[in-house]
Parts: structure tokens; sequence; C-alpha cells
């Protein structure tokens, strides 16, 4: 088994790296607020004071920050990841960052003789929980495969896309699919009520039509519940339709509808419901409040 460094214990880093430490790994945690390490330090891992140390020593570095800043922060900064690692370490980062962000941590780390993997997932908290995300792998091919035991540990499906920054595209992808279905169901929700449909009915068919998909099965009752609990917080989908938008334009694409959903996300955001449960949009366009 492999010595891992993991930065950053949120709600879905702290479970991945639980499934690690489940698979035999032995772990070198580092996250700002030190108490989230607490149930990981419980079980053996070393907590360290920034993410240098963690790596320092490590096979592996794995990374689940919020966005691009904390990802320079933790990769590039001044105690950053990158600088401490030794030649030949591979780092897993499964933050949603821009491929841009992608690309310049891996050249860093290439000047460094570091492989840099972009690893974004897909999945929220009970598929991190139960080992079943799907994982999108920007970089290096080789080290892509001598990854795999650790992959294998976090997700159900592993994927390599292609070059540096790929994973990172197609997470961004996923990710505006996902909220622009999520609106849909928002409003579907409404007229649905509004025109006094049984909602466990509602459920039953779209569950079972054309529509049904995780996103349906998981969101749409959380709406009709009024339950806003996050599984993922609005903000950060705000955050990545924001970075979808600015790729879609360095590549010259219209994106219409991204924009519009983005737009309902911002105004969510904007109304202090950034904290709750991205499918919280339905606030918003219901003009509802929590």
């Amino acid at each position: 088994m492999s010595t891992v460094a993991f930065l950053g214990l949120g709600a879905m880093g702290s479970r991945m790296a639980m499934n690690l430490h489940a698979a035999g790994h032995k772990l070198r945690v580092y996250n700002r607020d030190k108490a989230k390490a607490r149930p990981l330090a419980d079980q053996g891992a070393e907590v360290c004071d920034s993410p240098a140390a963690a790596a320092k020593g490590a096979e592996f570095v794995c990374s689940m920050v919020s966005d691009d800043v904390a990802t320079r922060a933790v990769m590039l900064g001044s105690k950053g990841a990158v600088e401490a690692a030794a030649p030949g370490t591979i780092v897993l980062d499964s933050s949603t960052n821009t491929p841009a962000m992608a690309r310049e941590v891996a050249f860093a780390a290439r000047e460094k003789g570091v492989f840099y993997l972009d690893a974004p997932v897909s999945g929220s908290l009970p598929q991190a929980q139960a080992k079943e995300l799907v994982i999108m792998v920007g970089g290096d091919r080789a080290a892509f495969d001598k990854a795999q035991p650790l992959l294998s540990a976090m997700g159900s499906m592993v994927r390599y896309i292609g070059a540096a920054g790929a994973g990172a595209t197609l997470k961004l992808i996923n990710n505006m699919l996902s909220a622009s279905l999520t609106l849909a169901l928002a409003e579907a929700a409404q007229v649905a009520e509004a025109g006094n449909i049984d909602r466990d009915v509602a459920l039953e068919v779209l569950g079972a039509g054309a529509t049904g998909c995780r996103l349906t099965k998981s969101r749409l009752p959380k709406m009709f519940k009024r339950d806003f609990s996050a599984l993922f917080q609005l903000s950060l989908m705000e955050k990545d339709l924001r970075y979808f938008l600015a790729l879609a334009q360095e590549l010259d694409r219209p994106v219409p509808l991204a924009a519009l959903v983005r737009s309902q996300y911002q105004a969510a955001r904007r109304a202090d419901f950034g904290k709750l449960d991205s499918c919280a949009v339905f606030l918003q366009s219901a003009g509802e409040k929590q």
C-alpha cells in the first residue's frame, strides 16, 4: 500500500480520504480547519500543518478543494505540494478547476519531475461515501495507470479522458448539464404543485420515464419536501457554471442556455441560498424564501 497525502477534508474530501484509509493506504492529511481532520486522525492518519508537509515523502498527493484559488494555494503556494513533492510523485487533483488551472499546475509539476493528473469526480455525498464516484482523468497516461489502486478505492467508474485539462473540461460539461436539469426540475416541480398533481405519483412517473435519472430521483423529492440540506452546495454549482462559460468563450462556442442557467444560480446565490443544496435554485425560480 502507498503513503498518500490528502489535501482538503470537506464533505467530499473527508469521505474520499476515509475510503483510501479503508483500502489500507497510509494517510498524511492537511486541512485549513484542523478540526475536520480529527476523524481521520482518530483512525491513525498523520495531520500536517501545510500541503508541503503532507506531500513530503508521499508517493501520491490527492486534493479536493473548492476552486482555482484554493488549488493554486495548495499546489503552487509558498507551502504548496508541488514544490515539496519528490520527483515521481503522482498528484490526483479531484477539485473542480478550470482546464487552464489544471494545465498550469501540470506544467509546474512537470518542471519538478512530478506528475499532475486532473481527476475531478461526478457524484455527491452518497456516491463519495459508497465509493461510487465517476472519476474523469486528464494527464500522463502512465501516471494514470500507476494511480489505479487509489482511483478504484474512491470510484466505481474511472476513465482516462486525455491530456492535461481534459478531465477538468469534461467535468465542467457534466456540471453544466447537471445544473440545467436541476433548474428544469425546479420549474417542473412548481407546475406540478400548481396543477395539484400528487407528488408521489409525479415522482414515480417522472422517475420511470425518459427523464428518469439520478438527479430526478434525488433532487425532485428534495424540492417537494423543501429539504435543501446540501449534498452539493449551490454556490459551488454556480462557480462551476461560471467556469464553464469562461471555457466556452475560450473555445469560441456559443452557449446561450448555459448562460441563462447560470444567471438563475447567480441570482439564487445572491439571495443567500449559496450554502444550500444546488436544488435550492427552486426557491429562486419560485420566488420562495428559506
